[in-house]
């Protein structure tokens, strides 16, 4: 007898490449990127972050910085969008073609993609203003325990607002989501992956200024931040650790003032 295809197999469908694509391989080479970065910024500052270690901020320098975030938001951000894709990529294979649910599924992506490159030319040019205003070290890190404080502060009352919950139950129902808001074609596939990156920002965009607050190449505060997003997207108890994250950063926030 054949086996039994597992939940897993039926959700790739023939998408196998497209989806090994979005969801493996570009986080992968976002990850190399960050983490070679890393490794030298924080080891001899001679090889992939030596342009960090600039004394002039020109166009050139300041693209790469965007293109920077831009590879931490994906490398962060897609691996926790990945029952959204799947979902997707399974209805749109039942409604057309294989080659046709291939583009929709890589224009959805794109969409999603496209909010968080947005953001990170907001946290490009948020980073700059808080380097010349001298809140942040050359080393992207906080210049002082108040800098950091505030940062700790702003996240963890974001994380106990009505917008946070709202957003995160949206993230939450990728099903839901789906249901209420399909759209035909690779435009409204963009628009969709638009919609749904809407939706993660608002749930994730505060959790992020915590990289200023951490280090924004540090490594570990990288890796935990991932991580916690996709506990809040994913968990059974992700609505719960939200309030959870927000009360303790907020704690953390009071003692790094009084220290």
């Amino acid at each position: 007898m054949p086996e039994t295809p597992s939940p897993l197999e039926v959700a790739l469908g023939h998408q196998r490449r497209t989806l090994a694509v979005l969801i493996v391989g570009v986080p992968l080479a976002c990850w190399a990127w960050v983490i070679a970065m890393a490794r030298d910024m924080y080891g001899p500052m001679t090889g992939s972050s030596a342009w960090m270690m600039t004394a002039t901020w020109d166009a050139a320098h300041v693209l790469l910085l965007w293109a920077m975030w831009a590879a931490m938001m994906a490398g962060m951000m897609l691996p926790s969008s990945a029952p959204l894709i799947l979902l997707y990529a399974r209805a749109s294979r039942q409604r057309t073609d294989q080659r046709l649910a291939s583009s929709h599924t890589y224009g959805l992506t794109a969409g999603y993609v496209v909010v968080w490159t947005l953001f990170s030319l907001a946290a490009t040019f948020l980073q700059r203003a808080l380097a010349s205003s001298q809140l942040l070290t050359p080393m992207m890190e906080p210049a002082s325990r108040g800098a950091a404080a505030g940062l700790l502060l702003a996240a963890g009352l974001y994380q106990l607002t009505p917008l946070k919950q709202a957003c995160l139950r949206s993230c939450r129902t990728p099903l839901a989501f789906l249901s209420s808001r399909w759209r035909a074609g690779v435009a409204g596939a963009m628009r969709m992956g638009v919609e749904h990156g809407i939706a993660c920002l608002g749930c994730c965009w505060a959790l992020m200024l915590l990289l200023f607050a951490g280090g924004v190449m540090n490594l570990a505060v990288v890796a935990a931040l991932t991580a916690w997003v996709a506990i809040e997207k994913l968990a059974p108890f992700g609505e719960q650790s939200a309030r959870i994250s927000g009360a303790l950063l907020l704690v953390m926030s009071g003692w790094m003032y009084v220290r």
